[in-house]
């Protein structure tokens, strides 16, 4: 095989990597920032009492997912710009069973805004901080 034939490989190996490399970085960077004062930490013994009143969205993540990773820091954005008008919670799926298993999450993130105890809207995946500000302010 001629040199001609390497070369492309070549190039595809060093974009992989170099690509590789970035996303580490950027999941690293996430890892690292602070939560806001203002976002709750839900369990399944506080998980009714909190969403039975008023608008509440409720992150359901994982510490081992990274698509959940990427959400948290939009999740803590909401929470400072909307966190006086609508609860923001997120919830463990690991370490909470059940309250998940009640609403069948079976993929993470999924994020459900609730209305006086009611799921009034559903998202899977993550999900930009306008598309949420928006749906929590539907129902406010």
């Amino acid at each position: 095989m001629n040199l001609y034939f390497w070369i492309p490989f070549g190039i595809l190996i060093i974009v992989f990597l170099f690509a590789f490399i970035k996303r580490y970085k950027m999941i690293k960077e996430l890892k690292d920032m602070p939560e806001s004062d203002k976002l709750k930490i839900l369990t399944d013994a506080t998980f009714k009492k909190t969403i039975s009143k008023g608008v509440t969205l409720v992150d359901f993540w994982a510490s081992w997912c990274t698509p959940c990773k990427i959400q948290g820091p939009i999740v803590n954005e909401l929470a400072e710009a909307i966190g006086d008008r609508a609860n923001i919670c997120k919830m463990d799926v690991d370490a909470n069973k059940k309250s998940p298993g009640e609403y069948s999450i079976r993929n993470i993130p999924t994020i459900i805004i609730f209305k006086n105890g009611k799921p009034v809207k559903k998202f899977v995946g993550v999900k930009t901080k306008s598309v949420l500000l928006k749906a929590i302010k539907e129902h406010l």
